[in-house]
């Protein structure tokens, strides 16, 4: 896993209307998790915590705290926040680790190859993005790859199919990650959702309606 140094600072609680100005300035306000549930609260500009956020790789980053007593700090990146207008970073939090414990964490899984499958006019459906695994920090790895060059037609994989090095996988074993479907069985797939789509919720607007004769009695 590739380390990335962050620079932060220590910032007091905030008012709303106070984050809400130093995210105008450039700056993210987020919180560090040294140990357990006790959190510092730090901001960094958002040039430095973007890079972090809009990728599909992982980080171990190197959290440097201006004003607080330890020189550097290992974290990885736990729970990000986003405008839902602008899509821009607007919170995060940070987890301290320490070398020797056992992390759990969502590492994105990518696909290697041309599927023999697809080759043949199959399509590739990957169900899982993200495997939840457990490893320990030395251990994490930027993205996990599985091959698909073999894959034939009608074949699905499931979490017990896949297997990587120093990294336990916590999803369940029967999770689907992917299929080779026909287009054809895709196509039907898609039109059934748009059928049920389509379909009126008459249970929720009786429900609905007998909601308001209870308020007018």
């Amino acid at each position: 896993m590739a380390e990335v140094t962050l620079k932060a600072k220590m910032r007091e609680v905030s008012t709303k209307g106070t984050l809400n100005q130093q995210r105008k300035n450039g700056k993210v306000p987020g919180v560090f998790y040294i140990k357990g549930n006790v959190g510092i609260p730090i901001l960094v500009e958002e040039n430095d915590i973007n890079p972090l956020v809009f990728t599909s790789e992982s980080h171990l980053i190197q959290l440097k705290i201006d004003g607080h007593k330890e020189e550097m700090h290992e974290a990885i990146l736990k729970e990000i926040q986003f405008d839902p207008v602008t899509d821009k970073v607007v919170h995060f939090d940070l987890r301290g680790i320490t070398r020797g414990e056992v992390l759990e964490l969502e590492i994105p899984l990518m696909l290697r190859g041309t599927a023999q499958g697809v080759k043949e006019g199959g399509i590739l459906q990957q169900v899982l993005h993200k495997l939840h695994i457990e490893c320990f920090p030395r251990h994490i790895p930027e993205h996990l790859e599985f091959d698909v060059t073999n894959l034939k037609f009608g074949q699905t994989i499931t979490v017990a199919d896949l297997s990587f090095e120093n990294v336990k996988i916590l999803n369940p074993e029967k999770s689907v990650v992917l299929s080779i479907v026909a287009p054809k069985i895709l196509e039907e797939e898609h039109v059934e959702e748009e059928v049920e789509s389509a379909e009126p919720a008459e249970p929720e607007v009786i429900k609905k309606g007998k909601a308001e004769e209870e308020t007018n009695e």
